[in-house]
């Protein structure tokens, strides 16, 4: 039973109110890019949007939406009341305060300094310092993840703690130290400059600091998609979760592997050694292994859902699958983006063909396939999945459902294989403006007014999520079962201690981080000779 409603609901709403926000100044950047548009004349204005746009999608929108699930996975799953729920309160506010605090000098055009912070450009500290409130805030819900998980286990001494929860915990672990590498950066490095305690920054070693963070911290936007195809899928079309063991092995990995890979977005950096550049692309392929096992476990699950629902034969059994529930819709969408996103990530984690797309657009489809595809079409299935639950209220119409998913699908598509196409053309990502006219970039022009018609679409389809849920939020109340998650097939009475617990692999997941990270930090660091001075941002 979900008692928090109130609680999971704040998250929810302030979610999806700053990702509506952030998709409109996405859709703007693509459109003012684009031959549609006269050049805008102050390239800042881009770099505000840009900056704001992948601040809220990196942080703030992916953290609430992990919380918010976190928290109604806690009391569903473990079936006792979220304890700490003040603290969980508290987190909420300061992740509101700290984004407010965060975007105030990016809409003044004093942080314009991208997500990534882009040293050794440097904004206002107060941007700095509400992306630190986020990321405090965020560290509440780690916490009462972990007290909630052990009270359970005091009281539940042999039983398996439920999937559900065990991977929510894996993924709140790994988010508390993947942010480490961006906190540290900002502590040591970013903010004493903006406050004006020194004047200059070792930009590559500010890098290495932040590659700690950035590709981890998708796995971390991964892991509620990943919970929702193994805890709700199955469920909601009928079927079971063909290995629990497996969904466990497959959390483990997530847990272990997606730290220790960073550095292969600094392949072109030259201030890391070829050596670890080698040992991060490596890494980096591991990470495929999870993966695989969740396609697999879920095709399996899937499987044994439409046979149940009488299909027959070795692929007739497709037929009978359920194409009209939402769920087994945004699912099929997720994956179907997903093996495009990490098809083109088999690239980007390659140390000779990565030089090829380096810093293109390729890059740009690459993370929004990703992201803005598999990963954000599944947050909606979490939102469908939980709303009658958090609201006593049905969903409003499920035909207007499948055409919000079936165009944020098409909407991603038609936005970002375009840009893979003009990336491997050599298009740079992060510039302002194009003049269309010359030669080399006249090949482009109808690839951009593609993607620019693609986030239009995808516009549409997030206008039309957010009407379906503040409809089925007003709608006449209505009976609603006991919210549940997915089942095995063959539910485990009793699990080994490493499959039920964290210990082990957070030990491994750090040991790992530090190997893979601690020798290019550690030599940048000792060096006095590799710090340049820093650009500012803005009227200081």
């Amino acid at each position: 039973m979900l008692h928090n409603r109130k609680l999971i609901l704040a998250h929810f709403w302030l979610a999806f109110a700053v990702f509506a926000l952030a998709l409109l100044l996405g859709a703007w950047q693509m459109y003012i890019r684009s031959p549609l548009s006269p050049w805008i004349s102050n390239p800042e204005w881009y770099y505000r949007s840009l900056t704001a746009h992948g601040t809220v999608m990196g942080y703030v929108f992916p953290t609430l939406v992990a919380m918010g699930f976190g928290y109604a996975i806690s009391e569903a799953a473990l079936q006792q009341q979220l304890v700490g729920g003040r603290w969980a309160w508290a987190g909420f506010w300061l992740i509101a305060v700290g984004a407010v605090v965060a975007m105030i000098p990016v809409a003044l055009g004093q942080a314009s300094v991208l997500y990534t912070f882009y040293p050794p450009l440097i904004g206002n500290p107060f941007y700095y310092i509400g992306v630190v409130m986020v990321v405090v805030g965020s560290w509440f819900w780690v916490a009462l993840m972990s007290i909630n998980l052990s009270i359970w286990k005091r009281a539940n001494p042999a039983k398996p703690v439920p999937l559900a929860m065990f991977a929510n915990v894996a993924g709140s672990y790994l988010w508390a130290w993947t942010a480490v590498g961006a906190a540290l950066e900002l502590l040591l490095q970013i903010i004493p400059v903006a406050l004006g305690l020194r004047s200059t920054i070792d930009a590559g070693l500010a890098r290495v600091f932040f590659s700690w963070t950035l590709h981890a911290i998708v796995y971390f936007w991964l892991m509620p998609t990943y919970i929702a195809y193994y805890t709700i899928v199955p469920r909601s079309i009928g079927g079971r979760i063909y290995s629990d063991t497996m969904a466990r092995v497959s959390f483990i990995l997530f847990l272990i592997v997606a730290m220790p890979i960073g550095i292969h977005h600094a392949f072109e950096d030259p201030q890391v050694g070829a050596g670890f550049k080698f040992i991060h692309s490596a890494f980096t392929a591991l990470v495929a292994l999870p993966t695989l096992l969740t396609v697999f476990t879920i095709c399996a699950s899937i499987e044994i859902a439409a046979r149940l629902r009488g299909g027959k034969g070795a692929f007739g059994w497709i037929k009978a699958l359920p194409w009209r529930n939402p769920i087994m819709l945004a699912m099929a969408f997720s994956f179907i983006m997903l093996g495009f996103g990490g098809a083109g990530g088999l690239i980007n984690m390659s140390y000779q063909l990565n030089t090829s797309i380096h810093n293109t657009q390729w890059i740009t489809g690459h993370f929004h396939l990703i992201f803005g595809g598999a990963i954000v079409i599944m947050y909606f299935a979490i939102a469908y999945d939980f709303w009658p639950h958090l609201t006593g209220r049905p969903l409003a119409s499920l035909h207007l459902v499948r055409l919000q998913l079936w165009l944020w699908f098409i909407g991603m598509i038609v936005t970002t294989f375009p840009w893979h196409w003009v990336g491997i053309l050599g298009m740079p990502r992060r510039m302002s403006y194009f003049d269309y006219s010359d030669p080399a970039l006249a090949i482009d022009a109808i690839s951009v007014v593609l993607s620019a018609f693609g986030g239009f679409i995808l516009v549409a389809s997030g206008i039309l999520f957010i009407a379906v849920l503040v409809r089925s939020q007003l709608g006449a109340p209505g009976k609603v079962e006991e919210y549940r998650f997915a089942v095995a097939v063959h539910p485990p009475v009793r699990v080994l201690a490493a499959l039920n617990s964290h210990g082990i692999w957070i030990a491994l997941m750090v040991g790992l981080t530090v190997t893979n990270y601690g020798y290019p930090i550690l030599q940048l660091a000792v060096r006095n000779d590799t710090s340049v001075p820093a650009v500012y941002v803005g009227e200081r």
